[in-house]
């Protein structure tokens, strides 16, 4: 069993999460995650309703305790769940809980090729919406967590990451994605130059006809 608290978004293992805890069913969770050094689960919270996947999550640090029993937390994921039984709340407590599966991260030959494909466009996306391309590609056996919150996925397409079991996998979801969004991004950023352009003096070659 493992404490739940369902939010509106996607938590990656590797992923840092700053929390602000107010609610007294998660004050009381947090709590006790930090009298015993336990860990609670993130499962995303999708379309008014709890999906059957998340993330562990482990505190790092307790920033801050307010008088009123508030507190600020730094977090960081460990490992994705499939929630197999959803409890709410747990006996004798205010939060909701379950019982989870962890995905094993299994070793596996990750492909340079996909992965340069992927940080190309990544690249070219940066370059297109004139973004400072800010990334760590050393942790590569999850570059695909790393990049996944930089590219525009919506909140149902970051938790389909999720569900994927494979690095390789989830880089060949991602480079689908970008193969999509880079020609529509491009034909706006032209349609954006042709609208600056209105107005201003034009040179035109001579047309030959």
């Amino acid at each position: 069993m493992l404490p739940l608290f369902p939010l509106n978004l996607v938590v990656y293992p590797g992923e840092k999460l700053n929390l602000h805890i107010f609610e007294p069913r998660y004050r009381q969770l947090i709590s006790e995650c930090l009298a015993q050094k336990s860990t609670f689960g993130i499962p995303a919270f999708i379309d008014n309703k709890v999906e059957d996947f998340g993330t562990e999550v482990r505190i790092i640090s307790l920033d801050k305790q307010y008088e009123d029993g508030r507190m600020d937390i730094k977090t960081e994921g460990i490992s994705v769940f499939r929630l197999l039984h959803f409890e709410n709340p747990i006996p004798g407590k205010l939060y909701a809980g379950g019982e989870v599966e962890f995905f094993e991260q299994k070793p596996e030959d990750l492909s340079e090729e996909i992965m340069t494909k992927l940080l190309n466009k990544f690249s070219r996306l940066y370059t297109l919406l004139q973004l400072k391309l800010d990334i760590s590609v050393n942790r590569v056996p999850f570059l695909s967590y790393e990049i996944a919150h930089k590219i525009g996925l919506s909140v149902a397409q970051e938790f389909e990451l999720l569900t994927i079991r494979t690095e390789n996998d989830r880089q060949r979801y991602l480079l689908s994605h970008l193969e999509r969004v880079i020609p529509i991004v491009a034909d706006m950023e032209k349609t954006k130059e042709r609208i600056r352009m209105n107005g201003y003096f034009k040179t035109f070659d001579p047309l030959n006809f």
